[in-house]
């Protein structure tokens, strides 16, 4: 049975209670992440050597792009929805927290691993083959970039019953004290040059974008207009903050090193996260009433039966293409960024990498789709948390330096093994149990 075959048989299966607009936004925003990064990555090959930039760093007047392509906070409060649904059966079905962690993680952690053991494979092939160090942290930080996103989200995850209890006991005072004390950081970091207590952010800006989606899974948002002015205020706050304070207009990166929106999070992301709320729920309705025709549901059923793998993948395929067309004398890399006949190559170039991208997606996929086995030992919830921290710190470490190219050396490795360390601490390694 074809891949296609079989995702379609699972999309003309799907209960009629399930919200597939939660699926559809999870899946076209995971192509939107991966065409923005792959959009935005600007290599030029000039006189035998490769500079490797951005397109925001030569052309500052695409910043604006960035409120398009930077949909992180649709996946946190999609995220947060599902998060709801999943406690809510967990509730039923009287499955305790350390059983329902242990399912969430694994579909996260699986493809993780297998992501960074061929890193961690590869960069010691290289480093035997005699290619510098700064190489090889430079190609495998910029593979490894999107894994920051789990980093996050496996904390959030962890905290979810928590802050899903929170919600159901305080509803939206709880949302505005994650905002409340999203501002007071941002205050000390501008007002009072606080910088370390920016990172903070990471927590109070996406757990508030996560309970965004703990509203609307309890029917708490409102109809469309609604929606359409709760969009508007927050899309009114984005401009404030950007033009009328010391926020950049870029929403991911920045050509200032010092100041960005993203690293660490501002809230300019949570005011861009509420503009993208209230946008895409207010269109909800019509939707939901398009994906009940069976074809555009299959390709979502299909698209989120492999969505971590070709999250994690898509940049690692973008560096391999490069690494290619470098070795080949800079084949297809002459062409200044930014100019008119770097704009005309990007269908090509988007066209070849989603090419590479799809089979290598068919090809690591089914580790995504396998459950924890049916005999695994009943999980710890201390063990678990544990192993999570111990994941989400080497996550950290990786996606800011990738191998070798952190400050300590051995630093990358020792991150590694803290990932490897922490999913066998927690019972996450990949099992051969049964798929999903």
């Amino acid at each position: 049975m074809s891949i296609w075959s079989e995702a379609k048989n699972l999309a003309a299966q799907t209960p009629d209670e399930r919200n597939r607009y939660v699926d559809f936004l999870r899946a076209i925003s995971i192509l939107v992440v991966i065409t923005g990064h792959w959009l935005i990555a600007a290599f030029h090959y000039q006189d035998g050597s490769l500079t490797p930039s951005d397109l925001l760093s030569f052309r500052p007047n695409t910043h604006w792009l960035t409120w398009i392509f930077q949909v992180m906070p649709v996946f946190f409060f999609v995220g947060g929805y599902a998060n709801a649904v999943s406690l809510e059966g967990a509730r039923k079905r009287e499955v305790g927290y350390a059983d329902w962690l242990a399912g969430r993680l694994t579909r996260l952690v699986t493809p993780l691993l297998a992501l960074f053991v061929g890193w961690a494979l590869l960069a010691g092939i290289l480093y035997l083959s005699g290619v510098s160090g700064e190489v090889i942290g430079f190609s495998s930080r910029a593979a490894l970039i999107p894994t920051w996103f789990l980093a996050i989200y496996i904390v959030v995850v962890v905290l979810a019953p928590a802050t899903y209890a929170a919600w159901r006991r305080w509803g939206f005072a709880s949302f505005w004290a994650f905002v409340v004390v999203c501002a007071l950081v941002d205050v000390a970091y501008f007002a009072a040059d606080i910088r370390w207590l920016g990172w903070s952010n990471y927590f109070w800006v996406w757990l508030a974008v996560h309970h965004l989606g703990y509203a609307w899974r309890d029917g708490r948002v409102g109809g469309p207009a609604r929606l359409v002015t709760i969009s508007a205020l927050g899309f009114l706050a984005l401009v404030l903050f950007v033009f009328m304070g010391p926020y950049p207009v870029a929403m991911v990166g920045s050509p200032d090193k010092e100041l960005s929106n993203s690293l660490p999070p501002k809230i300019t992301l949570l005011a861009l996260g509420v503009f993208q709320f209230g946008l895409l729920l207010a269109i909800e309705g019509p939707m939901r009433r398009v994906l009940s025709g069976l074809r555009i549901w299959t390709a979502t059923v299909l698209l989120n039966s492999m969505i971590m793998t070709v999250f994690l993948w898509h940049l690692t395929v973008m560096v391999i293409i490069v690494a290619l067309a470098y070795l080949a004398g800079g084949l297809g890399l002459g062409l200044e960024p930014g100019t008119q006949g770097w704009w005309l190559s990007r269908p090509v170039w988007l066209a070849l990498l989603y090419g590479v991208l799809i089979p290598v997606a068919l090809l690591m996929a089914p580790l995504e789709r396998r459950a924890r086995a049916a005999d695994a030992a009943a999980p710890v919830a201390a063990k678990l948390v544990g192993g999570a921290i111990l994941i989400c710190l080497g996550i950290a470490v990786l996606s800011l330096f990738g191998f070798g190219g952190a400050p300590v050396p051995g630093l990358g490795v020792v991150a590694f093994l803290m990932v490897v360390g922490g999913a066998a601490v927690s019972g996450l390694l990949p099992t051969f149990g049964k798929k999903h």
